[in-house]
Parts: C-alpha cells; structure tokens; sequence
C-alpha cells in the first residue's frame, strides 16, 4: 500500500475554456494551525504543508485563475472581455503541482485580475488581496505586504457599504472587526477605532464571543497608541 501524502491531484474543468487541468490540493487531515494572528492569518505548524498556497486554481490553457468563490456564470460581454484580457495574452504556465510562497502570490494576482474583469463580490476580491498580504508577510515583505492589505480594506469597506457580503462565510461582525484591524495594521488608528466601535455597539447581540474579545484587545492598543 502506498503512503498517503499531505498533497493530491484535483481535476478541474475550465469555467471559461472548458477544458479540463488538474491541480494541486492539501488534505485537511495535513493541516495543522497552530494559532491566528489578529487579521486571521493562520499560523500553520509546517510552513510547506500551507492550504494557502493552493487556494487558486490557474488553468494552464487559457490563464483563466478562480476560487470556489467565483461566479461559474458568463454573460457574452464578459466572456468576450475574458477572452481579450486574459486568454488572448496568456502564455501556457503549469500552476498545478508544486508551488512556492511566490507561486502561491501570482496566483493570487492572477485571480484578482480576474475578478476585477468579472465584477465579482467586493468581499471575494478583499479575501484575494487578503491571502495575498498573508502571503508576503511569510516572505517578510513589509512594502507588499502593506500594498495588498490597502486594496484588501478598500475592497472589504465597499463590501460593507453595499452588503454584498451577505449570505457568505463573512458576517457583519467580523467584516467591520477585520476593517478595523487592516487600518490599525495601516496606521491609521481613528479610522480603525470607528470600525472596532462598531463592534463594540452590537455586543448585546453578538454571537462570535472570540471576535468581541479581539475587538476589545484591539481597542485598548488604540487607545493606548493615541495617548
């Protein structure tokens, strides 16, 4: 019998030119988080065993680059546009075995691009931008890190402002704690203090305790770096 090993092979059909690529996944029984840092970045016990990386499939043919998240529909606008922007200007690259930190990065890019021809949720593009920022932080990338994770609260705030976060794993309590603790990472705290607020306002009525708590913990180091 042969050994089970932390990484398979998943078959995927192209949403946009339908032919069919495998790509690299994790088995969740590989996992192992050993905490989360406070944007909920996870901390996995080994670094090479990291979901993360994994996260986007980019199909080989057409550079076509999505997530469970996206919408599987095309109108012909945005299959027209898709076929100009992206696969016209692709150039074969296999993302579907091994990748590194950096790999893992372009993905990410790949998808956001994507999705920005797509018009998709504000809230699936901030956790693209999101991952992404995690990504760099584990290179130690200061500078990008922080460029991704201002597209990432930009995109997070419109999806705040227009509720399209609704019926997805984000509630509304996570989504302005997460808001709030991107602009703390960013340095601009009055800001972060009005979101973090926010939450503090709903916790009669919360049900994520683990959120609240942060919330508070998040608070107190504003006000403390205001004084």
């Amino acid at each position: 019998m042969s050994e089970i090993t932390p990484f398979y092979e998943k078959k995927e059909v192209c949403p946009l030119c339908k032919k069919s690529f495998t790509t690299t996944k994790i088995r969740s029984r590989f996992v192992k988080v050993v905490s989360y840092d406070t944007d909920f970045s996870p901390i996995y016990q080994d670094p090479e065993i990291n979901p993360l990386i994994y996260y986007v499939n980019v199909c080989p043919y057409c550079g076509y680059s999505y997530t469970d998240e996206f919408s599987r529909y095309f109108s012909s606008a945005i299959l027209s546009e898709m076929k100009e922007k992206v696969s016209s200007r692709w150039v074969y690259q296999d993302y579907g075995k091994h990748r590194s930190i950096q790999d893992g990065i372009n993905s990410y890019k790949l998808a956001y691009y994507c999705a920005a021809l797509r018009n998709e949720k504000y809230v699936t593009m901030g956790g693209l931008a999101l991952r992404a920022a995690w990504l760099y932080r584990l290179l130690q990338s200061q500078e990008e890190e922080k460029r991704f994770l201002e597209i990432a609260v930009k995109k997070y705030e419109a999806s705040f402002s227009n509720g399209d976060f609704s019926r997805t794993k984000m509630s509304e309590i996570k989504i302005l704690y997460l808001i709030g603790e991107l602009k703390k990472r960013l340095g601009r705290y009055k800001e972060a203090a009005f979101y973090f607020s926010k939450v503090l306002e709903k916790q009669k009525n919360c049900t994520e305790p683990n959120i609240l708590e942060m919330t508070k913990n998040q608070w107190q180091k504003i006000r403390n770096a205001l004084k």
